[in-house]
Order: structure tokens, then sequence, then C-alpha cells
């Protein structure tokens, strides 16, 4: 079976082409510059690369071409849309009335879109692409996989603020969490390399990379994760400044005169690993800065590793004792300095890592820890796509 997996951003459309007869990825590549004129890069499976400037007012447009190159010219790789067998499709923000992937009709998509307060940012052009999919193919069944769902299993304790209950009630504000597809795929895969069942295990999932967020996934189920209402929350970021304390927010609004929509930029695009170092939202130009000398950088790179320890402490806590610890996403699977340090001086949980097989661990999925470690540490590379592609065949096959 043929399945089509496509993220769409702001401005973007990414997609992967996979048989999922072997999970194996036939092609991929991203439309961009949607809106403000168009390009698309597509690559396939046996090398070829194609790259064009092409004219997207809309994500139609580009959904278009993605079919035109798919299936003609120089990185045609199959005859016909007919030969796709299912489209699934990365969705930002399910609320709370999604708390499983699901086949899409007019209706999941008029939902999705009436999220649009709760992320801004992404519900809108998932919403867009998903129309502009069922206007090119309407016969084809598609299903929307979101960030969100897989942390609708913590608890109410864990989620809801402490503001006045009126704010959940009337708002719907509470912690919502994300990154779900990317933690509830490595989870799994750690449990499937550990040899063992994930509803037998407690893990500590840190996926780390332009955002980050730590999770405490126990019996195969998210309990409690470190992205909150919206992913601003949590952990220090790229260009986001992570958990700060609400009054400075309002301080600082006061002391600059920003409006609401000035501060969350200052929060979301300049603040972060890019506003302590002041030189990068890149974790590896800030570690080749803060090796040079930079204050700044050092800085920025101890505070990253502190949060993420401090985090992975709180979530043993939580679940009582924790058997993995993996790290997932740009940073977490090939920063080694940053699991070194998230790692040390863990003596109390048992956490003891094998220095040299974390050295060279880059990208591949590896046991770092020590023979004698009390809690297994891996690196465990995310595959987004394939938990999307696999949650649609699952969806598909069941119809």
């Amino acid at each position: 079976m043929l399945i089509l997996v496509v993220n769409a951003g702001s401005s973007s459309l990414k997609y992967q082409l996979l048989n999922m007869d072997d999970e194996s990825v036939i092609a991929k590549g991203n439309c961009d510059r949607i809106g403000i004129g168009g390009h698309i890069s597509h690559k396939t499976a046996d090398g070829r690369c194609i790259e064009a400037d092409c004219d997207f007012p809309t994500h139609t447009e580009a959904f278009e071409k993605l079919v035109e190159t798919l299936t003609s010219g120089e990185g045609k790789v199959i005859s016909s849309m007919s030969e796709i067998n299912a489209i699934g499709h990365r969705v930002v923000h399910g609320g709370e009335f999604f708390s499983d992937s699901t086949l899409v009709t007019d209706e999941i998509i008029d939902k999705i879109e009436s999220l649009s307060e709760l992320a801004p940012v992404h519900n809108p052009p998932n919403a867009l692409a998903l129309r502009a999919c069922r206007r090119v193919l309407p016969d084809v069944p598609m299903v929307a996989v979101f960030d969100t769902a897989f942390h609708q299993t913590i608890p109410e304790k864990a989620y809801i603020m402490g503001f006045p209950y009126e704010a959940y009630e009337e708002l719907h504000v509470r912690k919502y969490g994300f990154h779900g597809t990317s933690h509830k795929f490595v989870s799994r895969a750690l449990a499937k390399a550990m040899g063992k069942n994930v509803e037998d295990l407690k893990i500590i999932s840190c996926h780390m990379g332009n955002g980050s967020s730590v999770t405490a996934v126990e019996k195969g189920r998210s309990i409690d994760t470190t992205m909150g209402f919206t992913p601003l929350d949590g952990l220090l970021m790229g260009t986001r400044c992570g958990s700060v304390d609400p009054s400075a927010v309002t301080y600082i609004m006061d002391k600059k005169g920003f409006t609401p929509a000035k501060m969350s930029d200052y929060m979301n695009k300049k603040s972060g690993l890019l506003g302590i170092s002041g030189v990068s939202s890149d974790n590896r130009d800030v570690g080749a800065a803060a090796a040079e000398g930079n204050k700044r950088a050092k800085l920025a790179s101890e505070m990253l590793i502190y949060q993420t320890k401090k985090y992975v402490g709180a979530f043993a806590a939580v679940m009582n004792g924790v058997d993995a610890i993996l790290f997932t996403g740009g940073i977490g699977e090939n920063a080694a300095d940053v699991r070194m340090g998230v790692c040390r001086d863990m003596d109390y949980l048992g956490v003891k890592l094998d220095e040299a097989v974390n050295s060279t661990a880059r990208g591949k999925l590896t046991k770092i820890s020590a023979p004698d470690s009390k809690v297994e540490v891996w690196v465990v590379p995310t595959n987004e796509e394939l938990l999307i592609a696999r949650d649609t065949l699952e969806l598909v096959t069941a119809k």
C-alpha cells in the first residue's frame, strides 16, 4: 500500500511517499514559499533530485505541483495518483476533541479550523492543506494525525493550570502538550529495541531540537510533558524562552511598551538560545562559540542542559522511578555533549553513560548507557512521518 504523508506549515508543504509493504520512502520533498512565490525540492529513493521555482499562491497550487512532480517528468515515481491508497496529514492542534488519529471529513476539517485560536500559526495551514487535497483527490481517503493527541492521557491534576477554573471552562486554557507524534514513535521504538512491551516501562523521552520538550511515558501513555498551552512552555529552545515567571512577562511589556503581539514575538522568536547567546538559535553554532570562550554562548548551553536535567528528575519523581531515558530530535540525536551534560551527576537514579559510545553516537538507534547503569539511556531517531503513515494505514484498513 502506498501512503502519502503531508505536513503543512504556514508557507510550506512537506511530503513523503511511503511503500507500507516494507515502510520504505519512495520520494520526499518540500513545497515552500507558498503565498510569496514558490519553490519545490524533490528527492527520490534512487537519488534523483529536482529543484524548481514555481508559482504557489495557495496550498492548492502547491499540492497540484506535488502531484505533477510525483507522476511526471524527472522526478516521476508513480504513473498516476490512483496508485496512492491514502493520505496522512500532520495536524498540530486537536484540542480536547481529538484523542487519536481520525479519518478526515468536511466536518473534521471545520473542527480543526475552529481550533485556530489555540494554534494560529499551524492549524489554518493544516486546514488549507486538507481542503486542497480533497479538491485535487476527492476520492482518496485521508487521515488526520494530531501532535496533541498522545498527551490526552495526561491526568487533570497535571493539565489544569492555576488560574480560576473558569479559564479552563470558558477559554479552554490548559496544558495540551506537543511533539506527541514524535514521543509516541520513539517510546515504542525504544521498547522494541529493549525487547520489552512499552506498557511495562517507565520512559523519559527528551525530544531536543529547535523546539524541545520532555515527556514522561508510563505504560505507553503520556502522563506529563513540558510544553503547555502552547509550544512556548517548558525548556529553553532555539528562539523560545520556555517557562518564565508570568509577572516577568507583564513587567517587560510595561517597561518596553510592548503590545501582546510584540511580546509574543519577543518570547517566541527572539529568546532562547538566540536571545541568551546573541550568536544563533542553532545549538551547533552556540556550542562552537562556547568552545571558543564566548561566555553568553556557554551560559545558553548550560541553561539548556540544566533545564533538561531538572525535568528528567521531576518526571522520575512523578513516575516513582524510570527504566529508560531517550534522546531524539536534531540535538538529542547528534549532540553528545548535551546528552553527557544531562546524564552527568545522576548517581541517585543509577544513570551511567558509556562515554566512548556516547561520543560517537549520531542519528542512529544506539544504547549509550554503561553495562552497569541501572537506567538504560538511548539515542532513538524519530520518524514522525512513519508514525503518521502507520496510523493512516491502520485506520484506512479498518475502514
